[in-house]
């Protein structure tokens, strides 16, 4: 009781020397909270019923209509890690989401039983791979770099799975057993090309509700993208269908409570963890952050490590709605920015955030969030140093 009183006294005197000290008349304070908000709404209006929404009911099913056998066939413990890395870490190329948008995934694979090795692989891969920012990186920021984002990442999202499942080698063998010890093998009541197409779909709709328009008029991306609501609406009604034929009501009921589930563990640390990086960096090309953007650029040009690490750390902070990045670094790049520091924010900067960071640490706790973002910002300060060393 004692220890409770403790901490709502130390939560009032927090708010009250927050109120008491709260630079007002400050035009670049007010600017970043107002910031803030419009990041917020931002984000609502353009991620998450386009993103977010789809990829948590994705994540339900994974949760409850994917055999833990099958998940540990290809992502346990027993699993082959050649197979397991290959197919983490080139999952990305087909879902273009953010650092925020793959969470339920990763959530959904490593509660099923997925080893922290590919699922961390996945974890970076997913926002890192993109085959979409990859064609627009290398197409509006050259060649080079768009080939040394996609080798990087790849790379990268194996070294750093590899790297967590040796460091928590132990802890994670325990966990896993829980899920080899289990009983009998779950029984399947669809077939597996049934399966397949169902999550299939969903994936689909995922990826077309999400499509950006491209840069260039008459492309077959934007051709897609002009059609890209009629083809969502075409695949919800087959989705409907197959609701329908395949699966029990019971089913679907515990479907969308697993889906439910993995909303309120996500939603409200995304919510408070978009605010946050909307109050200290403002949306990309604002420079309204209570940080300036004249520090940050002040900071990342050459090819020092002190630069690279810098690009790291500034991405790993950084929120990058998909595709956003690639704007961003187009003007930093004609700010002074190295190619070193570049490509270091390029594998830092999608695959984590600060909302991301916040999610992360209640699926995996602090000791693995802290280690899992700390490889994750050595290991591409490394790679943009030794890119911008060889440009």
């Amino acid at each position: 009781m004692l220890q409770h009183n403790w901490q709502k006294l130390s939560a009032m005197v927090v708010v009250f020397l927050v109120a008491y000290f709260m630079p007002l008349n400050s035009s670049r304070f007010t600017g970043a909270v107002l910031e803030a908000l419009y990041m917020l709404q931002e984000y609502a209006r353009l991620h998450v019923l386009t993103c977010l929404i789809p990829a948590l009911f994705i994540a339900g099913a994974i949760a409850y209509f994917i055999s833990r056998e099958a998940v540990m066939k290809y992502f346990g413990s027993q699993a082959k890690k050649w197979v397991a890395y290959s197919v983490a870490s080139v999952s990305g190329a087909i879902l273009a989401v953010c650092s925020c948008t793959v969470l339920p995934l990763f959530a959904g694979i490593y509660k099923r039983g997925a080893g922290l090795g590919p699922a961390v692989a996945f974890l970076y891969s997913g926002p890192a791979i993109n085959i979409l920012a990859i064609s627009m990186t290398a197409r509006i920021l050259g060649a080079r770099l768009g080939l040394a984002r996609a080798i990087g990442a790849v790379v990268l999202s194996v070294v750093i799975g590899l790297l967590m499942a040796a460091i928590f080698h132990k802890e994670d063998s325990e966990r896993l057993q829980g899920f080899v010890v289990q009983g009998k093998p779950e029984t399947e009541k669809r077939s597996l090309v049934q399966t397949l197409f169902y999550f299939i779909n969903l994936i689909a709709i995922l990826v077309f509700a999400t499509w950006g328009r491209s840069t260039q008029p008459g492309s077959v991306l934007n051709a897609i993208y002009s059609i890209k609501w009629y083809l969502v609406i075409l695949l919800l009604g087959l989705l409907a269908i197959m609701l329908i034929r395949w699966f029990e009501r019971r089913e679907i009921s515990m479907w969308i409570e697993s889906t439910w589930s993995f909303a309120q563990q996500i939603l409200p640390l995304l919510f408070v963890g978009v605010l946050l990086a909307g109050f200290l960096t403002g949306r990309p090309g604002t420079d309204a952050g209570i940080i300036p953007a004249k520090y940050v650029q002040l900071v990342v040009g050459g090819n020092s490590i002190r630069a690279n690490f810098l690009a790291s750390i500034i991405g790993a902070f950084m929120y990058f709605a998909t595709l956003t990045e690639v704007p961003i670094l187009q003007s930093l790049l004609g700010s002074g920015m190295g190619q070193g520091p570049a490509l270091a924010l390029l594998l830092s900067g999608p695959a984590l955030s600060l909302p991301s960071m916040l999610v992360i640490n209640s699926i995996l706790g602090p000791k693995k969030t802290f280690t899992y973002v700390t490889l994750v910002v050595l290991m591409s300060t490394i790679a943009g140093y030794i890119f911008g060393a060889i440009s």
